[in-house]
């Protein structure tokens, strides 16, 4: 059996980033999210966790077609792609997820069938209640090392602290591992 080796890369470190695509605050979120990517590359891992609003009426039907993307190989990029519409979104509904989708060379018939048949429902479902018992209240909030963000109100100053939580998770677990000594 061989020992990993001590220059072997960290694990990644997750930035769970609770979102919904009608929702203002995560369309300005997503600079900072690029800027944490250009950063970090693979060693942040940032995974959209759904909270769809009751105050946004198609946030539920986005969330699903997010979903759908994600199946189809271009998750990220529709989602920057609705986000940078959430009035338009607001507006035309399920009629703009669609189109975004054949914009970005996705099977749009497929998205349709998909908001129809619901299948992507319970994976939204879990992500809100997985929200709602970590006390996520609005959006867009990250949760990082165990630490929940909110900045559905303010976003000042959390892309400075989500780097420093991610230097130091980064840091702990690079650092050699001491052994119980004997």
């Amino acid at each position: 059996m061989s020992n990993p080796s001590p220059s072997a890369p960290a694990s990644p470190v997750v930035l769970d980033v609770w979102c919904e695509l009608q929702c203002p605050d995560c369309t300005t979120a997503l600079g900072d999210l690029a800027a944490l990517r250009a950063r970090y590359g693979d060693l942040l891992d940032i995974r959209l966790r759904h909270f769809p609003l009751e105050k946004h009426k198609y946030a539920y039907d986005a969330a699903q077609a997010v979903e759908e993307a994600y199946e189809q190989g271009k998750g990220w990029a529709y989602v920057e792609a609705v986000l940078g519409r959430t009035e338009e979104l607001g507006e035309r509904g399920q009629q703009l997820l669609l189109e975004v989708a054949g914009e970005l060379g996705l099977d749009a018939e497929e998205f349709d069938t998909a908001l129809i048949d619901g299948r992507h429902l319970l994976i939204v479902d879990a992500d809100q209640a997985e929200g709602k018992a970590i006390k996520v209240t609005g959006t867009p909030t990250y949760e990082i090392g165990g630490e929940l963000l909110d900045g559905s109100k303010d976003q000042t100053g959390l892309r400075t602290r989500i780097e420093e939580i991610a230097d130091r998770l980064l840091a702990d677990r690079s650092a050699p591992q001491q052994g119980p000594s004997a």
